[in-house]
């Protein structure tokens, strides 16, 4: 057979070599010996002592008897047919050559008792002297196994401290860095194309992008590019896929790693991971290090109270602050971080040239949320109906993350329905069930409780009809929907800033549920209970920060510092903050009793169509009211839009009719078949 023959015969599939075998054959090893006890002939022995040794041999029980000079022990083997008189149990318990094992003082005497025991007959066996330690490897095995299982133990854990790495290295790897790497290619095809939106934020990351493209170009000049970006945000407004779209368009290696990587129960792992990642850094240079969730590592100093267990964090941060400002100042490693608290972050984290900006990823605007959903609707199969600027319209607030999860919602819903296509309604349930929860068809409710359910909503419903700052109603429904029993939908505008105007306006229209409940009821309930949460917190922020109130005018309390336990103001003026609170919601309550009472007719009305139907929307409110006195841009959008969606809902209601006709003749079909 020639080389090449030989090169290109197919190996055998052998198992590598593995450190764990080694030790389980040791084990099986020091078991068997442990368990063989040096080779002995007995299956069962047991002890005793010289008198009762002289008895049995006395009364004939001996077979033979084996003298071990080296111990002062002796073995006496019992005859079959006395087994159970020694040992309490037959011979198929104790196996075939049950001994005794005696401790003796002198040979001498011992020679002397067994030659009296041949002249009377009653010992007729073998005597034989045995000089080897039979014990030695017992003795070494129950010395040295504790130590050995120690050993193992150990490293053992060691091993899954640094990582489950292979070998006797994973001992000393607990120090080393978990970042994973992405190098350009398959692994990070991530571009600003795929990063909808945003479009303030990825024109302040594109000089450093075009820094690490071309770094003469700044360098010529004298200029140095920030060392560090942090990016500012809500979660699930694209940070990460920001950062990776910076080393995708840059096509430089790009190290992530969580803040939360570098924390250890070893004290010191936690600097020495941060060493190790920049060293790995500047061997790829020029590279991006990408530190989500820095906060973990990266809180302040200051705002760690004295409580134990942050000595750890704080080495952290001290060797992540002095890396970041001890390499070259042109050395193409550029660090960008993520969080969502950057208020906690220690302020020499944020001094300029450490991270020299703060890129602030807000939540998507109205055309923003539009370009993320046509990059999310891609891959949908949608008909004619929707409409990607209604969406838009219908999910203020959402983030990108929120987004997506309408999309695949949305189609989830329409496959369940056995749909083709993902038509306009599956997004509007897709956003109820996103923003509602999953809508609760098995809960029963009597008729009283759906009554009060009804008047508690078209409360709401009828008070931001007639307000003038209440964001303009979409649909209201009764239908339950994770914890809450009914819900009203609407479609508020965004504004940079909120007049107090608008803030009253808001109070009352969520006092509306409540105020129905009392004035056509006659009695109150737990269902307003969130409506009030939101309206203390919403009064008090007026009052204690916004400084809207009449008697405290122009004044802030608000304070960042969440250690501080105590109130930035005094008692006094927190009680002067609590009545001015009170007088402000009472107010309130009372101007939405007084619009219910003048459009009580109205209100009835409106409550015995939504018991009927579950569901109306705001053309049947304008129906009962007539035209809403303050029409906005957004309420003229959705005239139009309106109507579609009736028709839409309608249209379902069609094909579910269709489904279940359709399922009951093929039942019917299988029926006559059998």
């Amino acid at each position: 057979m020639n080389i090449n023959e030989q090169q290109n015969k197919p190996k055998p599939n052998m198992p590598r070599f593995n450190l764990t075998w080694f030790y389980l054959i040791v084990m099986c090893v020091l078991a068997f010996l442990f368990f063989s006890q040096g080779g002995m002939k007995s299956s069962v022995k047991t002890t005793t002592s010289y008198d009762n040794f002289k008895k049995m041999v006395l009364k004939g029980y001996a077979k033979e008897i084996v003298v071990n000079n080296n111990e002062k022990t002796l073995l006496m083997y019992v005859k079959t047919e006395h087994v159970r008189d020694v040992f309490k149990q037959g011979k198929e318990k104790t196996g075939n050559d049950p001994c005794v094992e005696v401790e003796f003082g002198s040979v001498e005497k011992l020679e002397t008792f067994i030659d009296d025991a041949r002249k009377q007959k009653k010992f007729t066996g073998d005597y034989s002297y045995e000089n080897k330690e039979s014990n030695s490897l017992m003795q070494l095995f129950i010395n040295v196994f504790p130590f050995v299982a120690l050993i193992l133990f150990w490293i053992f854990i060691m091993r899954r401290m640094g990582g489950g790495t292979g070998g006797a290295g994973g001992v000393f790897n607990v120090g080393k860095s978990k970042a994973k790497m992405y190098e350009k290619g398959a692994e990070l095809n991530i571009t600003f194309k795929d990063v909808a939106g945003q479009a303030g934020a990825k024109q302040e990351v594109q000089e450093i992008v075009d820094f690490l493209k071309n770094p003469q170009k700044y360098t010529e000049l004298g200029g140095k590019i920030p060392k560090g970006a942090l990016l500012v945000g809500p979660p699930g407004t694209g940070k990460t896929l920001l950062a990776k779209a910076v080393a995708g368009e840059a096509g430089v290696p790009f190290f992530s790693m969580s803040g939360s990587d570098f924390v250890e129960m070893f004290v010191g792992v936690g600097a020495s991971r941060v060493r190790d990642l920049f060293r790995q850094a500047k061997e790829k240079s020029p590279c991006i290090i990408f530190i989500d969730e820095i906060d973990a590592v990266g809180r302040a100093r200051s705002k760690n109270p004295s409580m134990g267990g942050n000595d750890e964090r704080e080495n952290t941060l001290n060797a992540l602050l002095t890396e970041m400002d001890g390499f070259g100042t042109n050395s193409g490693v550029i660090i960008l971080a993520a969080t969502n608290r950057a208020d906690m972050l220690d302020s020499a984290l944020l001094r300029a040239g450490r991270f020299d900006r703060q890129i602030h990823v807000d939540l998507p605007d109205l055309n923003e949320r539009k370009e993320v959903f046509k990059v999310h609707l891609k891959p949908v199969k949608t008909d004619e109906s929707v409409d990607i600027d209604f969406l838009a319209r219908q999910t203020p607030g959402f983030s990108g993350a929120d987004i997506a999860n309408v999309c695949n919602e949305a189609a989830l819903i329409a496959a369940r329905h056995n749909s083709k296509t993902v038509s306009k309604q599956d997004f509007l349930d897709a956003v109820d069930r996103i923003i509602g929860g999953l809508e609760k068809k098995t809960k029963i409710m009597t008729n009283d409780e759906k009554k009060a359910i009804a008047i508690h909503e078209a409360g709401h419903a009828t008070i931001s009809w007639f307000t003038e700052h209440a964001n303009p109603l979409v649909k209201v429904s009764i239908v339950p929907r994770g914890r809450a029993l009914g819900a009203a939908w609407y479609l508020p505008e965004e504004r940079q800033i909120t007049t107090k105007e608008a803030m009253l306006d808001e109070l009352c229209s969520l006092l509306g549920g409540r105020a129905a409940e009392e004035l056509f009821t006659g009695h109150i309930s737990t269902g307003a209970m969130n409506d009030l949460e939101r309206v203390t917190k919403t009064a008090f922020g007026m009052i204690a920060y916004a400084g809207m109130s009449e008697s405290m005018p122009n004044i802030c309390y608000y304070n960042n510092n969440e250690y501080q336990f105590q109130r930035p103001y005094s008692e006094t003026t927190a009680k002067l903050i609590d009545e001015e609170v009170m007088k402000l919601i009472k107010g309130q309550y009372e101007r939405a009793k007084e619009i219910l009472t003048s459009h009580a007719e109205g209100h009835a009305t409106l409550a015995q169509l939504l018991i009927d139907r579950e569901v109306i929307f705001a053309e049947d409110v304008e129906r009962i009211f007539g035209k809403r006195p303050w029409a906005s841009r957004s309420e003229e959008l959705l005239e139009a839009q309106q109507r579609a969606e009736a028709e839409a809902m309608a249209e379902r209601r069609g094909r579910e009719l269709e489904e279940e006709a359709r399922r009951k003749a093929e039942k019917e079909a299988e029926e006559q078949k059998n």
